[in-house]
């Protein structure tokens, strides 16, 4: 009986494994085999009795591949990326490889680099505030949207194909890229609009640049309405600085600002609406900043405003139901009471300590600014809520004071404070207490 050299061959390697080692070629991955096996495609034995073959040169095994799988390659390129530039955001998509290296576990991942406009070359990467939609890695579809770039601006996107084998040999052949430049966008939203100063009839206004401009900044839109009127009816006001004077307002009233900015390519979002209540009489805000602070003092039905500066004060009105008799009756039982010595805070040499005898620290995060009711002397008058541990919560009245103080009045802030703590009377807003720990600093007073 004549055989074919193949079977010959395959006779003889399975002859090897019964009675002798495997011979070149083949191999027995466990000695319990019965049989030698032929080596997968792309890899080769070098001895006698291999229990696995190597892979040829280019060709690797994935850590989870077996020893009888052939031995794979990376994919070649994508083909055909195709991109799309609308303003600030980039979409690609491209085709997949010619050869996918005879894997399936094939994926994409995007690399994204900032050129300069001058030399294209200097390249670096863009960052974290790119953002990719789906993802940046492990792609299984091809295309991408890229967006948040910033305009006016080149890029290079390469796209990697990858498999399971990529890592072993990373190869520039594995890519394709494309350069592109970004158009104009629309600015983003302004992050902070400040009253810097209210009167009866108007508000001086101010804000900062958008943090992503994209571009000149035209002019800036102001939007503001009456905070009852809910946006039904409103004002624009625009202007090329980023401050504004709105004039004709309702004195004790409430309005609501929105600020947005404007670029060749069109206007961005509004701000966060910023509410301010206008005056009964005419005030006005000394100094610039952010940092401040205040106190506020009612002394039976007329309200006096003391300003101080670095600590806060929140201060609680009782509420009064009483007639006036009884009032009377209550202040004569509460001076019947006993004599309290006043203990005048101008007399110590550190103000600080006299805080800290006659007011109780109060942590700033038991504070809540909600809004501008008006501006005092030095500083706005907010309203907003105090809630400290164990007690209910309280609304209270906030006067902020900007930077920029003396000496002199930084002293006269702590020693105004110090004062205030040593009243207990019902026609006396009653200071709960003072902030200090903390770069700002607060007051506030529950309504009657």
């Amino acid at each position: 009986m004549a055989l074919s050299p193949e079977r010959i061959k395959q006779f003889h390697g399975s002859l090897s494994s019964t009675h002798f080692t495997c011979k070149i070629g083949y191999y027995k991955a466990l000695s319990t085999d019965a049989t030698c096996a032929k080596c997968p495609p792309h890899s080769y034995s070098v001895w006698e009795g291999a229990t696995s073959c190597t892979c040829d040169r280019g060709f690797f095994r994935a850590d989870n591949d077996a020893a009888s799988m052939p031995c794979t390659r990376p994919p070649s390129a994508p083909l055909n990326l195709i991109s799309n530039v609308n303003e600030t955001s980039v979409n690609l998509e491209w085709s997949s490889p010619q050869n996918t290296g005879g894997r399936q576990d094939i994926s994409y991942n995007v690399v994204c680099k900032k050129c300069g406009a001058g030399d294209p070359s200097k390249c670096r990467p863009c960052g974290s505030g790119v953002h990719y939609t789906p993802q940046q890695n492990g792609l299984k579809t091809t295309k991408v949207s890229i967006t948040d770039l910033l305009a006016h601006t080149n890029y290079t996107f390469e796209i990697w194909a990858v498999n399971g084998v990529s890592k072993y040999n990373p190869n520039p052949d594995q890519s394709v890229s494309v350069t592109v430049t970004t158009n104009q966008a629309a600015p983003s939203s302004i992050a902070l609009v400040q009253a810097k100063e209210v009167t009866r009839y108007s508000v001086a206004l101010a804000w900062l640049e958008p943090d992503r401009p994209n571009g000149v900044i035209l002019e800036y839109e102001v939007k503001y309405y009456e905070k009852d009127q809910n946006e039904r009816s409103y004002r624009i006001v625009r202007t090329a600085a980023r401050n504004t004077d709105i004039k004709g307002l309702n004195p004790l009233t409430s309005y609501v600002f929105h600020v947005r900015a404007r670029t060749a390519a069109g206007y961005g979002d509004f701000s966060e609406p910023l509410e301010v209540t206008t005056n009964t009489v005419p005030s006005r805000i000394i100094g610039d900043g952010a940092n401040s602070t205040v106190l506020l003092v009612s002394v039976s039905g007329s309200v006096v405003l003391v300003v101080i500066l670095i600590a806060a004060f929140v201060i609680s009105r009782r509420r009064s139901k009483y007639s006036k008799a009884k009032q009377e009756a209550d202040e004569e039982k509460h001076l019947n009471q006993g004599v309290r010595t006043y203990v005048d805070p101008f007399t110590y040499e550190d103000p600080n300590q006299a805080v800290r005898e006659f007011a109780k620290e109060i942590d700033a995060s038991c504070i809540k600014i909600e809004k501008v009711i008006g501006v005092g002397e030095f500083g706005e008058v907010c309203s907003g809520r105090l809630k400290v541990p164990g007690k209910r919560e309280i609304c209270v009245a906030i006067k902020t004071l900007k930077a920029g103080y003396t000496d002199k009045q930084r002293r006269d802030f702590l020693s105004e404070a110090s004062i205030m703590g040593q009243f207990d009377h019902p026609n006396i807003i009653h200071l709960e207490g003072v902030v200090t720990k903390c770069t700002w600093v607060t007051p506030f007073t529950k309504p009657s």
